[in-house]
């Protein structure tokens, strides 16, 4: 092929096409700056100083001044949210609401924000509404799942739990995954009531609905043997709770104390230590170790209880540990004059184990002196594993 000389006139007229275009895109994005209002400008000029207050009002200016900033009526309303300013994040999302030309998928993404935001608020009426419209008229897909999983929270937050293990049920269905656990704890929740309401039999029902649905549930085996020891019964009582060995020998700590105060009343606390004695021996335990102390200390006396806790000191090394032994040298001290230093010693040991001996959550870290199967702080469900603190940081 020939190379023709009309070819160069080709160059320029490119090189001018293509000047033309770019002023063109100049004049537009000159356009569409100018069209911006200043109060967003402002914004970024605090947001680029580090003064985020400023530049969220200066945002909302934004909002009032041109109201097709959807995008940032939903990202303002999130902050809001997220700063526990739950008044302004509501009326942000209400005023999207509010918008008659909203698509469909931004009026469901604006319901499912608001809902949030009154769940913050603690508004769970209202909460419970929207996330009810969501779940059964939003377009699929549109936070269909995620609306359920905050109306399962609502419903425990309201202690429902029929509501609670009904929709504990329909997401186990949908998503294949199992809720056993739950669904056994809100049966343990419903068997609580119906005991502190004088209705054993009701009660007990319900534990064993919750073990057919868990058969790992400790909690509904502990609940079961204290019906049958308030039932008169310590022998049944003592049976169920030894059954926790097989469920999760890590509870046993939990039944520690139970199962002592029934074999008293067997009348045989003689079969308790021994019981004890073999599980702290299998599941180390500060709070094992605390009953079975208790217990030697009051049916062999203070030099029997320095030599558990001695052997187990040496064994695991724990604050609690050096504790009761102190008590038991303070128990069998032989002058008042001793058992005063012994005091002082215990004193200071003490101000560290009161630190110490708590319970603490997997899921939130969240410290707490008494177990919780669901936690106060995340709502968790047995998420505080049965050991204390001072078992993590302090054992080896």
């Amino acid at each position: 092929m020939e190379f023709e000389l009309w070819w160069l006139l080709g160059i320029p007229l490119f090189f001018v096409l293509g000047w033309l275009a770019a002023r063109v895109d100049i004049q537009y994005f000159v356009r569409d700056a100018r069209a911006l209002p200043n109060s967003y400008f402002k914004g970024l000029n605090f947001l680029l100083n580090e003064q985020p207050d400023k530049a969220i009002e200066a945002f909302v200016e934004v909002t009032k001044v041109d109201p097709e900033t959807v995008e940032l009526h939903f990202a303002l309303g999130s902050l809001f949210r997220r700063r526990g300013e739950y008044e302004r994040a509501i009326r942000m999302h209400r005023l999207l609401l509010e918008r008659a030309d909203l698509r469909a998928e931004q009026r469901a993404e604006a319901l499912f924000e608001i809902g949030q935001d009154y769940l913050k608020a603690g508004i769970l009426d209202r909460a419970e509404e929207v996330f009810q419209k969501l779940a059964e008229d939003a377009p699929a897909g549109a936070h269909v799942a995620d609306s359920r999983r905050f109306l399962l929270e609502i419903y425990q937050q309201e202690k429902d739990w029929d509501k609670a293990s009904a929709m504990a049920g329909r997401l186990e269905r949908e998503s294949g995954q199992s809720r056993a656990r739950e669904r056994a704890h809100f049966l343990c929740e419903k068997a609580a009531g119906e005991a502190m309401q004088s209705r054993p039999e009701a009660a007990r029902l319900l534990l064993v609905s919750a073990l057919e649905i868990d058969r790992k549930s400790v909690r509904a085996s502990l609940q079961l043997g204290d019906l049958a020891r308030a039932a008169g019964d310590p022998a049944l009582a003592i049976d169920t709770w030894k059954r926790i060995e097989t469920q999760d020998p890590a509870y046993l700590a939990l039944a520690a104390q139970r199962l002592l105060e029934a074999y008293r009343e067997a009348g045989r606390p003689r079969e308790a230590l021994t019981l004890l004695c073999g599980y702290l021996d299998r599941y180390p335990s500060l709070d094992l170790l605390d009953a079975v102390f208790q217990g030697t200390l009051a049916a062999d006396g203070a030099e029997a209880a320095y030599r558990l806790v001695r052997g187990e000191l040496r064994r695991n090394p724990t604050l609690l540990g050096l504790d009761r032994l102190l008590e038991a040298q303070i128990v069998g001290a032989q002058s008042a004059e001793q058992r005063r230093d012994l005091e002082l010693v215990r004193s200071l040991v003490q101000g560290q184990t009161q630190r110490l001996a708590r319970y603490r959550c997997d899921n939130c870290g969240f410290k707490a002196r008494q177990f919780h199967w669901m936690c106060p702080a995340c709502g968790g469900w047995e998420t505080y594993p049965p050991r204390r603190t001072e078992e993590f940081e302090l054992a080896p």
